[in-house]
């Protein structure tokens, strides 16, 4: 018997939700659910009829809560054969994604599921969510998580967190900038709902280049960006979107975007 997925995936209106589907473990990582993440969201991304991403965690107790420190999850069995690891993988697919990447994050995220969270383009949180990078207390560092974190966070606050272990409230979440929102557990799906509204009504086109343009740019000084975002708005007005999108502005209407 084929052993059941780590995570839900269910499409809807054009949105592909991924459910960590370990509420009982608290939602935490092993490989199995890092690969599964990776290859759906590989598998998303190749669906033309695809506008958004959400990732969440089951239950009401936690968003992601790290890696599976059971003794017999194999969560750190590195093949050392291998130069790269499954949660790098998975990081990986997730910056290379073209379409945008919405954290619903219904509670704890710490440690890994810090990662998870940072990946995304955007996030929602419940004001009971908890976020916090504890490795310290066991003998690690969140060394995988830094990659990400060290470029949202502010340096010091960053340090705070790493060094200390010690876990910030969701509105402290928001102030450094971690989600976009932070609501009630009630409000939790509606405002999701709300964000992805505002996303699937726009240009996928517009959305695909212009995610693309700015990973490419990420690491460009800024006359190298410059000179990369006149190319690509000198080709990105050729697109069928582009194109729609004028004519529906002059004409005042809602625009039929094609996604070409």
């Amino acid at each position: 018997m084929a052993q059941a997925s780590p995570i839900s995936i269910t499409t809807r209106d054009g949105v592909t939700r991924l459910t960590i589907d370990r509420a009982e473990a608290r939602n935490a990582l092993n490989d199995a659910v890092m690969a599964a993440l990776t290859v759906a969201i590989l598998e998303a991304q190749a669906d033309a009829s695809t506008r958004a991403i959400v990732v969440t965690g089951a239950g009401d107790r936690a968003f992601c809560a790290g890696a599976d420190l059971k003794p017999d999850a194999k969560t750190f069995g590195f093949d050392y054969a291998r130069p790269n690891t499954v949660y790098a993988d998975l990081l990986r697919a997730a910056s290379h994604c073209t379409l945008p990447l919405v954290a619903r994050v219904n509670g704890a995220c710490m440690a890994g599921g810090m990662g998870i969270l940072s990946m995304c383009d955007m996030a929602v949180a419940s004001e009971e969510a908890r976020f916090g990078l504890p490795e310290v207390k066991i003998g690690l560092f969140p060394m995988q998580v830094a990659a990400l974190l060290q470029m949202v966070l502010p340096r010091t606050k960053f340090a705070e967190m790493c060094i200390t272990g010690e876990p910030i409230t969701a509105a402290e979440a928001l102030q450094y900038n971690l989600v976009n929102y932070v609501v009630p557990p009630a409000q939790l799906d509606a405002k999701v709902d709300w964000l992805l509204a505002r996303i699937v009504d726009k240009s996928p086109t517009a959305i695909r280049r212009g995610k693309y343009a700015l990973r490419a740019m990420q690491d460009m000084t800024y006359e190298q960006a410059l000179g990369y975002a006149e190319v690509q708005i000198g080709s990105i007005v050729h697109t069928e979107d582009a194109a729609e999108g004028l004519r529906a502005f002059n004409e005042r209407r809602p625009p039929a975007w094609t996604g070409r």
